[in-house]
């Protein structure tokens, strides 16, 4: 089975980034993620990532550079998950998908239970707050 590449968007406004519960009926039940989703045959990883922000928010983004991406091998198959920066261009929200979003501090982010893929990109984010902090 091919490895599906996966968008998350590093949404930040206000010194704190916005994560998504994913619902109760996924097998992700729970579990928290940056939002985002899988890149369908022929779009770019940009517009992917603008797209699911709108189908699963109805929100719109400028999304910016890539940041950092994880591997992860999940029962039903291997993801790529590539995360870039976004800037939100508005912070109102229709949830179409998730049980749940936040705007977290990195001090709140840190103690949220992610899903599997995303604890590398979190520790790279929590990484580069710190490196901004000194």
């Amino acid at each position: 089975m091919a490895i599906r590449i996966v968008t998350a968007a590093l949404l930040v406004a206000d010194g704190r980034i916005l994560v998504a519960r994913r619902p109760d009926s996924d097998a992700l039940a729970g579990l928290w993620e940056f939002p985002g989703g899988k890149l369908e045959e022929g779009e770019s990883e940009q517009i992917c990532l603008a797209r699911e922000l709108w189908e699963e928010l109805e929100l719109e983004a400028e999304i910016g550079t890539f940041f950092a991406e994880s591997h992860y091998s999940y029962s039903r198959g291997e993801i790529l998950l590539r995360a870039y920066l976004a800037v939100p261009k508005t912070k109102e929200m229709r949830l179409h998908f998730h049980a749940e979003v936040r705007w977290v501090t990195p001090l709140e982010l840190s103690k949220l239970t992610m899903a599997p893929a995303d604890v590398p990109i979190v520790d790279a984010w929590l990484s580069s707050c710190d490196q901004r902090a000194r």
